[in-house]
């Protein structure tokens, strides 16, 4: 088994939910997170109402200091990393600074509290 610790842009969100339960992969643990990559924020990504924060973000040449972001976290088996990864690609890629980020990490074992079942039964 596999965690795969995804960073996406929000508006991917519901894109990439129906995607992994396509795919057979409706578990996930989803959190709003804030945080910026190389390019040190995007004033451009988020939009802003004001005219005075989105100038001095602007004008500031460091952009701005954080960006939102979508922190998913899912388990899938070491047959399907592949799968899951290409399609999380696909779905979230546009090809412009600020697509997000894809971890693979192994995962030794799992528990269900409710019911003991470990390993994949855990999972399933």
């Amino acid at each position: 088994m596999k965690e795969l610790i995804v960073i996406i842009r929000p508006n991917k969100m519901t894109a990439t939910k129906e995607a992994l339960d396509t795919l057979g992969y409706p578990s996930m643990t989803v959190s709003p997170v804030l945080g910026r990559g190389k390019q040190r924020g995007i004033a451009g990504e988020v939009k802003i109402t004001s005219e005075s924060v989105l100038a001095a973000a602007a004008n500031s040449g460091t952009g701005m200091k954080y960006i939102p972001k979508r922190l998913l976290n899912l388990i899938v088996q070491d047959e399907d990393v592949d799968l899951v990864v290409n399609t999380l690609i696909k779905i979230n890629q546009t090809g412009q600074v600020g697509d997000g980020r894809i971890f693979i990490c192994p995962i030794e074992d799992a528990l269900r509290v409710r019911t003991g079942e470990t390993g994949v039964r855990a999972i399933i």
